[in-house]
């Protein structure tokens, strides 16, 4: 039993496992806007087909104004009721978000990169998938003006190896 499982470990430490590399960013609202911000620069460096996964709480909220324009990092796509403990500093049940339609491709309030020079994708509270392009990674807050906007998220990113992309399956 002590020489199958001596091989067993000799075994996984030849297996190649890939690597992922972990980090959290704070996206500010105003300062990483899409119009009138600047992205924020992960300086993660992606090649096209790479892995990587992104997630930001559903309760950590930013804003594109005064009440109602409250969203996470899915946007104002639908109603949102302060919790009482909130960034709001509402009571617990007042409106502070709703659907204020598409700019563009995306809700207002969304969290969106782009990868080099590359088209935006909507990353959202949840995003797994691969680099539609080579370059590094850009946050935005996306909205049409960033002069009312505040408050910030806070995004977890997992990111695989470049080396372990052509085995890569998901996150």
């Amino acid at each position: 039993m002590i020489k199958k499982l001596k091989y067993l470990v000799a075994l996984l430490a030849v297996v190649a496992i890939p690597a992922v590399q972990a980090v959290t960013m704070t996206v500010d609202a105003k300062v990483n806007s899409s119009t009138g911000g600047i992205g924020f620069d992960t300086g993660i460096s992606l090649v096209t087909g790479q892995a990587f996964a992104s997630s930001a709480g559903v309760s950590d909220l930013w804003n594109a104004g005064p009440i109602p324009r409250w969203s996470n990092a899915d946007g104002l796509d639908g109603d949102l009721f302060a919790t009482g403990s909130d960034e709001s500093g509402q009571a617990a049940g007042v409106k502070i978000g709703q659907d204020f339609g598409l700019y563009g491709a995306f809700h207002f309030g969304s969290l969106v990169g782009q990868i080099g020079t590359g088209s935006f994708f909507k990353l959202g509270t949840s995003f797994s998938g691969a680099a539609n392009a080579d370059g590094v990674l850009k946050l935005f807050y996306w909205d049409s003006a960033n002069g009312d906007n505040t408050e910030s998220i806070r995004v977890y990113f997992k990111v695989a190896d470049v080396s372990a992309v052509p085995d890569q399956g998901g996150l």
